[in-house]
This record gives structure tokens, sequence and C-alpha cells, in this order.
């Protein structure tokens, strides 16, 4: 377990070891002496990242800040560098934390591997960070910005995210099963390989992104605005409720007992697509354009 108190004593305790004024720490940290002042009074505590650099710089090992480590008789000199694309996951490994990271800017920051972060994760910007192979299932995401990221084998299971804005990431190979995303927008995202069954968008818009080889068997949408986006592959058992169409096809798609429900296909192009006879009637009664559809049996 941490707390800021403990974190905050800690600190000060190996400060003051080699000699190193708030003021001296404060510069080799990049911040101002009243924050740290602020950590060694509990008022605050460092994010992930300048944990990792106090560690660094006080000399201890990353295991020092934790209540359940040596004391500091004990510590030895951390070995973990910061240029290690496995830092942060070696890090959640040996102290067993559930990490906040709610309320905080990450720029370029490599998060490659982690895991155990708070299940809330509110108002946080993310620009250009690497969450490759993160675990960041079940994750409540609140208010976030989320920009030019890497989420390339990550975990995003059964995570939610509620107004947040998703730009320009890439999601390859990504899970997000069982995800929701409500009153988001997601905008030049790459989902290319991502398993995206049972994911549920609500009054989002889902705009440039790509979606090829995307498995979305069960997923849902509502309220939903689609643009610029071209669909691929196979759609099973999905669901389109209310939702608004803007230069979507749907390419080579196969359609097995799909619904479609209050949505306008009038502008959506199908080419080449195939469906079963109940998906087929449920586009018909959207005024889809069934020249680029084929009624096949499937089984």
């Amino acid at each position: 377990m941490l707390n800021s108190k403990s974190i905050g004593n800690k600190i000060a305790t190996a400060r003051k070891k080699i000699n190193l004024s708030q003021a001296d720490l404060a510069k080799k940290v990049s911040i101002s002496p009243q924050a740290v002042g602020k950590w060694e009074r509990g008022e605050s505590m460092p994010d992930i990242t300048t944990l990792n650099r106090l560690a660094e710089i006080l000399s201890v090992d990353l295991n020092y800040f934790s209540d359940s480590s040596p004391t500091i008789e004990k510590e030895i000199v951390s070995k973990v560098s910061r240029e290690e694309e496995d830092t942060f996951s070696k890090l959640k490994n040996n102290l067993g934390l559930n990490w906040n990271m709610s309320g905080e800017n990450y720029v370029e920051s490599d998060f490659t591997g982690i895991k155990n972060v708070n299940d809330k994760l509110s108002g946080s910007s993310f620009k250009k960070c690497k969450l490759i192979n993160a675990d960041l299932s079940d994750i409540k995401f609140k208010g976030n910005s989320i920009r030019d990221c890497d989420f390339l084998n990550a975990s995003l299971t059964n995570s939610k995210f509620y107004g947040s804005e998703i730009k320009a990431n890439s999601f390859v190979n990504t899970s997000l099963v069982d995800a929701e995303l409500d009153s988001s927008e997601i905008r030049n995202c790459d989902f290319s390989n991502a398993n995206l069954s049972g994911i549920e968008f609500s009054r989002s818009e889902f705009r440039n992104n790509i979606i090829e080889n995307v498995n979305w068997q069960h997923a849902s949408f509502k309220e939903t605005q689609f643009t610029e986006i071209t669909f691929s592959g196979l759609l099973e058992e999905c669901s389109f409720s209310s939702c608004e169409f803007s230069k979507v096809i749907f390419k080579n798609v196969i359609i097995k007992t799909s619904f479609f429900k209050y949505s306008d296909l009038k502008r959506v192009e199908f080419i080449d697509c195939q469906a079963d006879k109940l998906s087929y009637e449920f586009m018909k009664n959207c005024k889809a354009n069934l020249s680029g559809i084929k009624i096949k049996r499937m089984i």
C-alpha cells in the first residue's frame, strides 16, 4: 500500500540523507520547491513518472516507497533505467500497487506493460504516450483526452469511456471486448485487427477510423454518428439503432443476423455485400440501396 504521508516522509528522509535541500531536489526534478514541500507534508503525491525519477535521484530502490519495503538502511541503488521499455511493468510487479492516474497531463510517457491502474481514470490528458501491452481492463475513463497514443496489443476489455476525446491513436491488435463508449468522440484512429466484439457505442461520433479485419461480433451502436468509415469483413449479431451515416461504405461485408432500426441508410454505399434474409429486410426498411447486397442463406 502507498499513501501520500508515507511517501512524503520517505522523500524527506532520503533527501536529507544525501544532503539535498528541497530547492536542490526540485531543480533536479524540474518542479518548484513548493511542490516538493507539498510532497513531504503529504499534501500531494508524485505521479508514476516522477516517482521513478525520484528513486534515481535519491539512490533508492523503487521498493523503498512501499509501506511493505525494507527500511532505508537496507535500500539499494535502483537498477531500473528510465530507458527500459518495461520500466512501468517492473514497477507495478515489484510494488503491487493500484495507481491513480487521474487528473494529470502525460506527454510522451512510456507506460508500456502498465497494469493495476486505479479502476477510475478521470480528467487526464494523454498525448503521444506508449501504452503497448498495457492492461487497462475494467477501467472507467471519464472526461479524458487521448491523442496520438500507441495501444498496440493492449487490453481495454470491459473498459468504459464517457465524455472522452479519442483522436489519432493506434489500437492495432487491441482488445476492446465488451467495452463501452458513451458521449465520446473517436476520430482518425487505427483499429486494424482489433477485437471489438461486444462493444457498445452510445451517443458518440465515430469518424475517419481504420477498421480493417476488426471483430465486430455482437457490437451495439445507439445514436452513433458514422462519418467517412468503410466497413469490411463480418458483421454478426450487431445492432444499429438511431444511427446517422455520412460517407459510409460497406464493402465485401457479410451481414449476419444484424438489426437496423430508426437509421437512415439511404446515403450508405453497399459494394459486393451479402446478407441473410432477416438483416436484408431490416436494411430495406431503413431505405438502403439494396443493389450492392445479395441475399445469402447462412448457417
